[in-house]
């Protein structure tokens, strides 16, 4: 079976197949990006993004135009005297804040939108509301009792290159195109702050699923026409934040095995870990939700024995972890 790579830290990355015609490598006109940039070598190399979703469930969006820093939060125009203050209170809630602006540097009607996402199964929303500066953030509450839902699918596209120059490069004419795409009524497109995975850009993340998606290519209609028809673009598709990278493995490797593609399709029930059959190497059952019954999917997980540069601003190499599908069977409904 092939294989799939998560991380080991912060930065993720794994080799599986050699994707020197993949389709985000053929969309980047040449002298765009330097070949030893993370992103052209992660392509090169073949590494998978498969189960690097990141683990937070709740997304706080706060729209802030104009340059950001390497901490987009604390080098912005964001307040600074608030900065510290709101990212405390999200770690305090488990949530991920994201910056956010309209691609182009166009201003929504007020600059001061910011927004509380949900992807919890069952209970997806993205809830918009406007503040009158930045401190109110501190007073308004974050569990989506207040503001308006949106009623099509947000595409949050990382553009964030004081982090990784990939990202810009290739998200924010990713994010253009979203934008102006024909099918672009039926979604809400934004530039975002860091999404981790710099070498897999372009990253988008689609709310209020958090489904995360890496090496998109420039167009990306592949992911307004999936997500028009109510599906992943399995391809493209990291995982979906708030699961465990086993769970997001097993998943992966089931949709691809049953044609199994709608974004509810699928559901993790149970990730049960089993003995390991050597030192570094990790197994686990994952029961997901199927149609007909329970889908049982054992995978596995192994230290790397290769290292690269995980970001173009790594200062060395660095290792992590290829996720292996080793088996699926289905359980009988009775």
């Amino acid at each position: 079976m092939g294989v799939v790579a998560t991380p080991v830290g912060p930065e993720p990355t794994g080799p599986v197949q050699p994707a020197t015609d993949s389709p985000a490598l053929r969309s980047t006109p040449a002298g765009r990006l330097d070949p030893a940039r993370c992103s052209v070598q992660a392509l090169l190399r073949g590494d998978s993004a498969v189960a690097t979703a990141p683990p937070a469930r709740r997304w706080l969006l706060v729209e802030q135009p104009g340059p950001w820093g390497r901490d987009a939060l604390l080098e912005s125009r964001f307040d600074r005297r608030v900065a510290s203050r709101l990212a405390a209170r999200a770690r305090e809630l488990g949530m991920r804040i994201q910056l956010v602006r309209r691609p182009g540097e166009r201003l929504s009607d007020s600059g001061r939108r910011w927004a509380v996402a949900d992807t919890t199964p069952g209970r997806e929303t993205v809830r918009w509301s406007t503040r009158t500066d930045d401190a109110e953030l501190l007073q308004l509450p974050w569990d989506g009792s207040i503001g308006e839902p949106t009623q099509v699918p947000t595409y949050l596209v990382c553009t964030h290159g004081a982090h990784d120059v990939c990202c810009a490069v290739r998200g924010r004419p990713l994010a253009r195109a979203l934008l102006t795409a024909d099918t672009s009524a039926s979604a809400d497109v934004w530039e975002t702050s860091h999404l981790g995975g710099d070498r897999f850009a372009a990253n988008v993340v689609v709310l209020p699923w958090g489904l995360v998606y890496g090496q998109v290519p420039e167009g990306g209609q592949v992911l307004l026409a999936a997500h028009a028809a109510g599906q992943v673009s399995l391809p493209f598709l990291r995982g979906r934040a708030g699961l465990t990278p086993a769970a997001q493995a097993a998943q992966h490797h089931a949709r691809g095995e049953l044609g199994l593609l709608g974004v509810h399709d699928l559901p993790p029930r149970r990730v049960t870990g089993l003995p390991s059959p050597a030192p570094g190497i990790e197994r686990f059952e994952v029961t997901l939700a199927g149609p007909d019954g329970d889908v049982l999917v054992t995978v596995e997980s192994r230290l790397s024995e290769e290292s690269h540069r995980l970001t173009c601003a790594a200062p060395q190499p660095g290792h992590w972890r290829t996720w292996h599908p080793l088996s699926l069977r289905l359980a009988s409904s009775g």
